[in-house]
């Protein structure tokens, strides 16, 4: 048996992940790999380097500061999260990330992007949290029109939620046979078409193959919660969700908003403890 672990995306949503993987690592649950999307590939790397609390405390501290996301940051870089802020000061200098834990963490974990190229999802396995590993965390997370694609190793990729919000298939092509996901939608929610269809086709006219991946979203989205549930319900994946809709602005910069979503996080991720913990044998 081995243990795979499912991480959407969802941009500050992800305070509920946060949640949820802070109750993990305060009550020794572990997988031998898995794989995060987006936010789901942010909050991630705090779970394979064990530093609890990490996560909803820097977005906390800094939210509301310029240098992290703002109008002011996208029209002077071209991207609405500060790449040199969130990437390099803050886990560099400001809230130092534990690069020698992540590192010697067997826990095996996968970043997905979308490739430009030809739109589909490419993952990558996170080693160090080194430069490259930087960009391809950076990449999963690059919102589409209002972020830069990002240029790593021969790809041009942007946010991997455009073609596989939820990276479940890709964990169980890995071989992971005991697979738990976190989401970050409740269970009846339902995606429906964007009503940006003209702000992504002026921002992707480069890649309209993208511009339509991003217009039939929903589709994939629906698609996949369908099969998610079928597989929650024949006892083969377990799920962890909201109880309700969270309620929070994707790109939110109130503390408070920030640490009730990571609270409700805990919450059911406590919950679930127990039922959890059978399920994974453990």
């Amino acid at each position: 048996m081995t243990k795979g672990l499912i991480l959407e995306g969802g941009a500050m949503r992800g305070m509920f992940t946060s949640g949820v993987l802070d109750v993990f690592m305060e009550n020794d649950i572990v997988f031998d790999g898995g794989a995060g999307i987006s936010a789901g590939a942010i909050f991630g790397t705090n779970y394979k380097s064990k530093q609890i609390g990490r996560g909803v405390r820097y977005n906390k501290k800094y939210s509301k500061d310029p240098r992290f996301c703002s109008i002011r940051s996208l029209l002077k870089t071209g991207d609405l999260y500060g790449v040199d802020f969130c990437y390099h000061e803050i886990p560099d200098k400001l809230d130092p990330f534990d690069r020698e834990t992540f590192s010697k963490d067997p826990f095996d974990f996968y970043v997905g992007a979308t490739n430009l190229e030809n739109g589909e999802v490419v993952f990558h396995k996170c080693t160090d949290c080194g430069d490259t590993d930087i960009l391809w965390i950076q990449a999963s997370s690059s919102m589409p029109a209002v972020s830069r694609p990002v240029e790593v190793d021969g790809y041009t990729l942007l946010d991997g939620g455009i073609v596989c919000p939820i990276p479940y298939e890709y964990v169980e092509s890995l071989g992971y046979d005991k697979n738990v996901a976190i989401l970050t939608q409740p269970y009846d929610y339902v995606k429906k078409k964007s009503s940006a269809k003209i702000i992504y086709d002026i921002a992707l006219k480069k890649y309209p193959h993208i511009a339509k991946k991003m217009d039939e979203r929903h589709i994939t989205y629906n698609n996949m919660t369908k099969d998610i549930k079928e597989r929650e319900k024949a006892g083969t994946l377990f799920v962890i969700r909201p109880p309700e809709a969270l309620g929070i602005h994707r790109t939110e910069k109130n503390p408070d908003e920030l640490e009730r979503v990571y609270q409700i996080g805990r919450s059911e991720a406590l919950k679930h403890l127990d039922e959890l913990k059978d399920y994974l044998e453990i």
